[in-house]
């Protein structure tokens, strides 16, 4: 297990999810720490020379015309942490956490913050012995960064506030006494530095990002799996079809489907039937996913330079002595890109919804209803459409935009807010709730094969068949009603850990995931329709 440097100028999304969800190492370069140092002298000078730096030598947001003292300069920035921890709410989860922390490190490692090296190591010690502060999920309006929420991260540094450590809730004191470490004493402008940027609406995108790119090949993977089952043809899948309207992410669906759907004996036995076109949740499945797929390409793309980038305010150049004022920390490029990620998703469960309902409707298939032998004595998946349709209900509420929306806070200072953190959490829910829906989805369609082949064994597609083998190594096939919450959570494992895919992808070829220019479709070899150059 590599040490991930968190203070080189490009970190990656892997990376940080590794560091979230896998607990590696982190560490600094010897050029991260001069880096950090010469910043930290610069400000340690300024501070002898009683020049006027907004946050390090004034008050914060409305009160900046306030001269502190230099006396008082480190009760100010503890004051900051204590005043602005306001944070509402549940706990952000143990993951989000941690790459908050990553991030703030690598922010600070830029060396435009003037915190310095010995607060750093502070919050790498975090990472690396497994200590995660308490931090309210609610309270941040994504402007001057996720103020009440990085404050609460900040108060365990000086042995305040609350964090989870080897399972237990500790205080803040007594987490930094497990260490081995006394309360941090901030320097000038370190409490500011440690509060002010997007972090946490940034560390959330970074693992919806991260889940939404596995989930879109999820989707693929049962949108395939319900059109073999539904008697659905191959031939809306055509690169012919989709050279003409080159959207990436339909290109990547349309190959994807075929890839999935290879050589299928279900697709096969009806080769010449009298269905004229398939119903627009099979037919136009490259269009739907692909435009989801679109909007998870532009958020990822937003993540990855917002993860690059610094966010703080005031930002120290010392390569010119001089400070600049800006507004680095405002989250908006983030909450539009999780609005439209949120849409983007919120549609990936509103077709899976459609394709349950025309699996368990003996009117929409030749499947018996509810996908059940002997239905009214059993009910089979009749209540996992019901509970899918609730949450394809819910996501439309959540999928509201939030960065349409803006309070002004401090006395009207910060007149315009972004409102990205509840952005990003509203599409956070939305992703666990997809999960869901397509975990019912394959249920359905693996069922639907079971029925299938009770009249006439018929293959699926290899890739179709490595989803519905899997499955049924955690799932046995419903012959009478049973608890549906087990097996739905079961199959929202599979799909969260990666095992779905990575299973479908050692049978068919890795499946192409969230397009970008560089990464067009792949041909399918010796399939019926080869994929033309593109």
């Amino acid at each position: 297990m590599q040490p991930i440097y968190l203070d080189r100028e490009n970190i990656t999304i892997d990376e940080l999810v590794r560091v979230a969800r896998m607990n590696w190492p982190v560490v600094f370069s010897s050029e991260g720490e001069a880096r950090v140092r010469r910043t930290g002298e610069t400000v340690a000078r300024w501070i002898r020379e009683k020049r006027v730096i907004y946050g390090i030598t004034t008050g914060f947001g409305a009160l900046c015309d306030v001269i502190i003292p230099v006396e008082q300069a480190q009760q100010l920035q503890e004051n900051i942490l204590v005043s602005h921890a306001a944070g509402i709410g549940a706990p952000l989860p143990v993951d989000v956490v941690r790459t908050v922390m990553a991030l703030r490190v690598h922010d600070l490692s830029l060396g435009y913050s003037g915190c310095r090296m010995e607060t750093i190591r502070y919050l790498l010690a975090f990472l690396n012995e497994g200590v995660s502060p308490v931090i309210p999920e609610k309270g941040s309006v994504g402007a001057s960064g996720d103020l009440a929420p990085t404050a609460h991260m900040g108060l365990v540094l000086i042995g305040r506030g609350e964090a989870f450590y080897k399972g237990a809730r500790l205080t803040g004191a007594r987490a930094l006494e497990a260490l081995g470490l006394p309360p941090r004493r901030l320097e000038a402008g370190e409490g500011l530095a440690l509060i002010n940027g997007t972090q946490v609406m940034t560390a959330i995108g970074v693992l919806v990002v991260n889940d939404a790119v596995r989930l879109s090949k999820a989707a693929d993977i049962a949108g395939a799996m319900s059109l073999e089952v539904l008697m659905g043809s191959q031939s809306e899948f055509d690169p012919l079809i989709h050279r003409v309207r080159p959207h990436p992410g339909q290109l990547t669906t349309a190959a994807n489907m075929l890839r999935l759907t290879q050589d299928s004996g279900i697709i096969a036995s009806h080769t010449g039937c009298n269905r004229v076109q398939d119903a627009y949740t099979l037919r136009c499945s490259p269009q739907i996913h692909g435009a989801s797929k679109d909007a998870v390409a532009h958020a990822k793309r937003v993540i990855e330079i917002e993860i690059n980038s610094t966010t703080t305010n005031p930002l120290i150049f010392p390569e010119i002595d001089d400070v600049r004022l800006g507004g680095n920390f405002h989250g908006q490029p983030v909450a539009m890109a999780a609005d439209y990620l949120s849409m983007g998703l919120a549609e990936l469960g509103s077709v899976s919804e459609r394709r349950i309902e025309r699996l368990v409707n003996p009117q929409l298939s030749e499947l018996p209803a509810f996908l059940i032998r002997e239905s009214g004595l059993n009910s089979g998946y009749m209540i996992g459409q019901y509970a899918a349709a609730a949450l394809v209900s819910e996501n439309k509420v959540l999928a509201h935009p939030a960065c349409v929306d803006s309070i002004p806070t401090s006395a009207n200072k910060e007149d315009h807010v972004s409102m990205g953190t509840i952005a990003i959490r509203q599409t956070r829910e939305i992703l666990c709730n997809v999960e869901h829906i397509i975990a019912i989805e394959l249920l359905c369609a693996s069922q639907a094969c079971d029925l299938l082949n009770l009249r006439k064994p018929m293959k699926p597609g290899k890739g179709t068949f490595a989803a519905y083998e899997t499955i049924r190594r955690h799932v046995p096939s419903l012959e009478r009603d049973r608890e549906l919450h087990v097996d739905i959570e079961t199959v929202v494992g599979l799909i969260r850990s990666g095992e779905l895919v990575e299973k479908v992808e050692d049978a068919v070829g890795e499946l192409d995931g969230v397009p970008d220019e560089a990464h067009l479709p792949r041909p399918v070899k010796g399939h019926p329709f080869p994929p033309a150059a593109l």
